[in-house]
């Protein structure tokens, strides 16, 4: 999308709040730093809801999530070794979706910490996975579900058999191709309301609202509510350019 077509999508002026220079906002991140995160990769699998919520958005990938337990549940570990962790599915969940696995089988690896210490931590980690399976309405294991962009629930898949992996992966391929859809509309309404997509100059981008501005300096704000700053010279040659028509209209 050229600028000419991206003003007509701009943020109206009454929602931006045009920040005044002498008291920025220490408490919001840069965007390079964040972007450089969200780069980085901790495995296929993410263990943290909140980072594989947030990159879900960014990346505009639906959200897999895994409820096992690799301890007590063969049908777990069946479910691994016959689709999960072959080359194929990676090949194929690598570009299309972000996952995430929640195991209840809870470890403690932290040699740092004392006994008590690891004790009180797994206690409040099994806590924690005890409250996401109330909060997914998750009653046994192996359960897994596809997340549209919204948090809403596309697919759930409860239980396995060995030799069902071609069945489930169709399950899979098909609630993904839904939450694609989904998501198309999602962010058509989102860039109705003024979000578009920004770029640093190394091309990373982020799908964000234009909430501040002053004397060169961006603060953005993405739908999950993340906040970061950054400043025009960062920004990609097309977005200078849409900022360059924003100041424009309104005599900047």
């Amino acid at each position: 999308m050229g600028p000419a077509a991206a003003i007509s999508k701009l943020t109206p002026e009454s929602e931006i709040v045009f920040t005044n220079p002498d008291d920025p906002d220490a408490e919001i991140p840069e965007l390079s730093k964040l972007l450089a995160e969200a780069q980085s990769r901790r495995g296929p699998w993410e263990t943290s809801e909140s980072i594989a919520k947030r990159r879900a958005l960014r990346e505009g990938k639906p959200l897999l999530i895994w409820f096992t337990d690799t301890a007590q549940s063969p049908m777990c570990r069946a479910l691994s070794q016959e689709l999960f962790s072959t080359p194929d599915f990676e090949k194929w969940a690598g570009e299309k979706l972000v996952r995430l696995r929640i195991d209840a089988n809870v470890k403690i690896d932290d040699e740092s910490l004392g006994l008590d210490e690891k004790e009180s931590l797994r206690i409040r980690m099994q806590n924690h996975v005890a409250n996401l399976k109330k909060q997914y309405r998750v009653l046994g294991h192996p359960s897994v579900l596809m997340l549209g962009p919204g948090g809403e629930t596309i697919g759930r898949y409860r239980g396995y058999k060995s030799g069902e992996a071609d069945y489930l992966w169709g399950q899979i391929k098909h609630a993904e191709a839904v939450a694609a859809d989904t998501r198309g509309q999602w962010r058509a309404d989102l860039e109705a309301k003024g979000y578009r997509e920004w770029k640093d100059r190394s091309g990373r981008g982020v799908f964000a609202k234009l909430t501040g501005y002053a004397n060169g300096s961006l603060t953005l704000i993405e739908p999950d509510g993340t906040r970061s700053r950054t400043r025009e010279d960062r920004l990609s040659e097309g977005d200078r350019t849409w900022i360059a028509e924003q100041k424009k209209l309104r005599g900047m």
